[in-house]
């Protein structure tokens, strides 16, 4: 996959992860790395980025005696991601449009 696709897709699944419950980095990384390969050096920027354009927010629990850092999806991650449902749409119609190209251009 292109890089520059796959990073603005892994925002979106670090968004989707955090959908259904609050998470912690190791975690995160477990849950999409079988949708899209990402490691915990690459999330942590993401996660800085989402929290600075506050898509998500940040609380600590203790975990084990130790304290672990979790994130949790904010009500503008979530308009976020419904944006980003809207806008694939907009992505699928090109694709179809270049599909079609190509198809035609080889008959």
């Amino acid at each position: 996959m292109n890089s520059q696709l796959k990073k603005g897709l892994i925002e979106y699944c670090v968004l989707a992860a955090l959908a259904h419950q609050d998470s912690y980095g190791y975690e995160i990384v477990k849950q999409i790395n079988h949708q899209i390969e990402i490691t915990e050096s690459t999330l942590y920027p993401i996660l800085k980025r989402l929290e600075t354009s506050k898509r998500v927010s940040t609380y600590s629990k203790i975990h084990n005696g130790r304290l672990r850092k979790y994130y949790q999806l904010t009500d503008e991650g979530q308009e976020s991601i419904q944006q980003f449902l809207n806008d694939w749409k907009q992505v699928e119609a090109i694709q179809q449009y270049i599909k079609g190209s190509v198809e035609n251009a080889a008959s």
